[in-house]
């Protein structure tokens, strides 16, 4: 399943709202109503805490009722791009990844809230930034980032004789050989998911040095030795480690293959652990989780935000950002978050220490993640063009392919081509 689609966690027990402080602009607005949309939550106490806690408590204390409206798992775009479209329909928004870039300009600028909240917790993770700020304004307010990190059976690595997670990919590889030949292979996605192949194949391509388009947004540099040797490396990872139908996969074939115990490591978030100890209690005692591998330019995670904003065309578009701004307080927020344990990671340094990363410590590496963290198609500037790409799957097409025997120049050729129409009017 998909960084958004999956999970539920473990749930502790958290204080309630009622009674916090609110944001300076509150005040009593009878018979006013907003209306939050977001994309139900496999977590369920995530979801329950804002319909039983949190939007009761904000009624009680300024009057504005807060409609919390879900919708299925991966209608989340359409119903923005209606909204958008229409003029109509909710107030707030749960936003991710490259959107609040591509509908910037039916965004309110909340730099306000970013900026109070950001100085009252701590601070933000520049991630929060390269996903929040648009042209110099936060169109979106980072909510929180839902890893994806490798998930490896301790078990079966310590059957070739590894206790630790290997710290670079070539060390990986070599375990990875050990480990299909005792038949424990590994299983990465290579087809057309969400998640689960972007959040390894970004970070291998960074972690080598590629890059897809210069920070400049326009000049396209996917055809460099950097690339060329992720690239290779890519195919021998896939032909030595891997179970051959990776090519095929999407983000639930890996959970399926965990658990049918098929695979010794993958990469996903956190519900492969969780699940694991809610209904497969003996995968659970044998799974843990790590960050992921370092290549020779570094290591890196893909950054994955949830965010919230508002729609600039609301009616009620004062209230909208009156509550933005007091579900966005620490009182507020830490119960939110505590509801999901670190399912939902915080992009504010005030929880970087919360007891919630106690719950479960193999949960740890993904709080460890968000410093190297970055949006697809980094470092080149989010825009139109660069979500263009991640929907196209170019640069998961271009390890692929190569994976399934194509030539590195080839594949890198064909990546460069469609990355220059793409980017032709940048």
């Amino acid at each position: 399943m998909s960084g958004r689609s999956r999970r539920d966690f473990l749930k502790i027990a958290v204080a309630g709202a009622a009674g916090t402080a609110l944001a300076p602009s509150l005040g009593r607005a009878a018979d006013k109503s907003v209306t939050l949309l977001h994309e139900s939550s496999f977590i369920k106490t995530f979801d329950e805490y804002m319909q039983k806690t949190l939007a009761p408590a904000y009624e009680k204390e300024t009057g504005v009722k807060v409609v919390y409206e879900l919708t299925s798992v991966g209608s989340l775009p359409t119903r923005i791009s209606t909204i958008t479209e229409t003029g109509s329909g909710a107030d707030v928004t749960m936003i991710f990844l490259l959107y609040p870039f591509l509908f910037a300009d039916k965004l309110m600028d909340v730099s306000d809230i970013a900026e109070d909240i950001g100085k009252k917790q701590g601070g933000w993770y520049d991630a929060a930034k390269e996903a929040g700020i648009v042209n110099g304004q936060w169109k979106s307010i980072p909510h929180s980032n839902i890893g994806q990190l490798m998930n490896w059976r301790t078990d079966w690595f310590k059957e070739v004789g590894v206790t630790k997670f290997p710290d670079t990919w070539e060390e990986l590889y070599e375990v990875g050989k050990k480990l299909k030949a005792k038949d424990h292979p590994f299983g990465f996605e290579l087809g057309h998911g969400f998640g689960d192949n972007h959040g390894w194949i970004y970070p291998l391509l960074w972690s080598y040095g590629g890059r897809e388009v210069e920070p400049d947004g326009k000049t396209v540099v996917i055809d460099s030795d950097e690339t060329a040797r992720a690239v290779d490396f890519a195919r021998k990872f896939f032909k030595d480690t891997m179970l051959d139908d990776v090519l095929g996969w999407t983000d639930v074939s890996n959970n399926k293959a965990w658990f049918a115990e098929q695979i010794s490591c993958t990469n996903n978030a956190e519900s492969i652990l969780w699940l694991a100890k809610r209904d497969f209690p003996d995968i659970a005692k044998v799974t843990d989780q790590a960050m992921n591998p370092q290549g020779p330019k570094g290591r890196f995670h893909l950054l994955n935000c949830i965010g919230h904003s508002v729609f600039n065309f609301s009616p009620q578009k004062q209230e909208a950002h009156d509550f933005l701004h007091w579900v966005m307080e620490e009182k507020q927020l830490g119960g939110w978050y505590a509801s999901a344990d670190t399912y939902y990671q915080p992009f504010l340094h005030a929880y970087d220490n919360a007891p919630m990363w106690d719950v479960e410590p193999r949960n740890k590496p993904y709080r460890d993640a968000m410093g190297s963290a970055h949006l697809p198609g980094w470092p080149a500037p989010p825009t139109r063009q660069l979500a263009e790409v991640v929907a196209k799957y170019v640069t998961v097409d271009m390890f692929a392919k190569a994976c399934a025997g194509a030539s590195t120049k080839e594949v890198i050729k064909n990546a460069e081509a469609q990355l220059k129409e793409i980017y032709r009017t940048a």
